[in-house]
């Protein structure tokens, strides 16, 4: 990727950075000066085992050679703007209520109940991205978090054919792993991260992003380090899509019951925390048969509204 030029700096040449600071910060996976350049002090000082005015010095100069961090022109933004990607749900219907599709340097939520079409909408993805850009894909591969077994090659084998890619090469563009809790879900995303240097990565799947986080911090005591937590997690994700240009998919779900903490029982899981930090919000419902119905409810410049699209064989469809 040729925008990918700063990791090939070495961090070691950053002021206030010895060799042996560098050593932890690569063990940690701060590889580069960009990703030193996006961390808070309190991270790096962790990472490295610095003290946190040391740790900000060696952000302070990071910045300053990676040239983020400033003041920019609303004009040199749409330029950057001009940079997005934008992947097809196939519908267009959908990729209309989208602005076009499904923007990189963004988090989409995808929410609803069971059975509502969001780990469908995953799997089509992860085979789209893997299309060149002028037939609506970004030429990339995929990485898939699985927290609730739900990933199936079978169905990504239906949609790749319908698209007439080789099967067997379209599974190989998917890198595919489950986390058995949330400690593990958010490790992985350092993973990819790492790998995403070896591989041109554009899209990362986390299906679902709530499920451990739900399942292990329960009742109103542990609902601040559950949120602190979660909070981490999607700033790491935000932080991928723009260091990648790559698109990054949420799944969630909806309290079934009137929740503890939210009482409507359309309300995505995650609170404020999930509903600040994700660019765009898709609840999703059912409709009559194949039909499911997308209803864009936040989302930085485009308006609410409506799409209708149909779960066939071969994938999301008009």
């Amino acid at each position: 990727m040729e925008e990918d030029n700063i990791y090939d700096d070495d961090i070691s040449k950053l002021p206030g950075v010895g060799p042996a600071t560098a050593e932890k910060l690569r063990d940690s996976g701060y590889v580069d000066i960009l990703s030193i350049a996006v961390s808070s002090p309190s991270e790096l000082a962790d990472a490295a085992e610095i003290g946190e005015s040391t740790a900000s010095k060696i952000i302070l100069n990071a910045r300053k050679q990676a040239d983020i961090g400033g003041f920019e022109t609303g004009k040199t933004l749409l330029e950057k703007r001009a940079k997005i990607g934008r992947l097809t749900s196939g519908s267009k219907t959908f990729d209309e209520l989208l602005g076009g599709g499904f923007e990189s340097q963004a988090i989409i939520e995808l929410f609803g109940e069971y059975g509502s079409g969001k780990t469908q909408i995953a799997h089509q993805l992860c085979v789209v991205v893997q299309l060149p850009e002028e037939k609506g894909g970004l030429n990339g591969h995929a990485f898939y978090i699985d927290t609730e077994n739900t990933f199936r090659p079978e169905r990504i084998i239906q949609m790749a054919e319908a698209y007439d890619l080789d099967p067997d090469e379209t599974l190989s563009k998917i890198h595919v792993a489950r986390a058995y809790n949330s400690s593990h879900q958010m490790l992985l995303v350092d993973k990819v991260r790492e790998l995403s240097k070896e591989v041109p990565a554009r899209l990362l799947v986390v299906d679902s992003l709530t499920a451990h986080f739900r399942a292990e911090y329960v009742g109103r005591g542990a609902l601040a380090d559950r949120q602190q937590k979660l909070n981490k997690h999607m700033h790491d994700l935000l932080r991928w899509s723009d260091l990648n240009n790559g698109v990054v998919c949420v799944t969630n779900q909806v309290a079934a019951k009137p929740d503890a903490f939210f009482g409507d029982p359309t309300r995505p899981i995650g609170g404020h925390i999930v509903g600040h930090t994700a660019t765009f919000r898709i609840y999703l419902r059912k409709s009559k048969g194949p039909k499911r119905i997308a209803r864009l409810i936040d989302s930085p410049h485009l308006p609410e509204g409506e799409a209708v699209f149909t779960i066939t064989d071969k994938g999301i469809r008009d």
